[in-house]
């Protein structure tokens, strides 16, 4: 298997993880539900859903769950992360991570950091492929556009 093959394997098998952690969301007020499945440099995978609060500032995003989780475990290089979201019907669409999410991955990823985006589930299913530096172009608070590259 060459790498672009090993690549395609592994956005479906991501992409699978993070419509399994999807189904943990909990989103009682806005009904929009969020999985994501984080890829460490190590080839392990930390799955996270959305989690609401009533109040709605507390709320935690299922990519930075995914991040937390994985960083609170010691993980600090990653590879690439899977998003899928959608309403209480289950269909999804794509669900790019938000503004605060880009900037926190940016603190642990690189330029080159993939993001895995889905269009729904099964047939017919569109998979889109993003940088993280096409995501978000300048991140705030570094020297450079994303720390991790200067941090080890």
């Amino acid at each position: 298997m060459n790498g672009k093959e090993r690549e395609k394997v592994t956005a479906i098998e991501l992409l699978a993880a993070a419509k399994e952690a999807r189904k943990n969301a909990y989103a009682p007020y806005s009904g929009f539900f969020v999985g994501a499945a984080l890829l460490a440099a190590d080839g392990e995978v930390y799955g996270g859903c959305n989690v609401e609060s009533v109040s709605f500032t507390p709320t935690c995003c299922a990519e930075r769950t995914a991040l937390c989780k994985a960083v609170s475990e010691g993980k600090r290089e990653f590879s690439a992360i899977a998003v899928v979201g959608g309403g209480k019907d289950g269909k999804t669409g794509f669900c790019p991570p938000c503004g605060v999410c880009r900037q926190m991955l940016s603190e642990f990823c690189g330029r080159d950091f993939r993001v895995i985006l889905s269009s729904g589930d099964g047939e017919g299913e569109e998979v889109k492929v993003f940088t993280l530096g096409e995501l978000l172009p300048e991140a705030f608070g570094t020297e450079k556009p994303f720390g991790s590259e200067k941090k080890k």
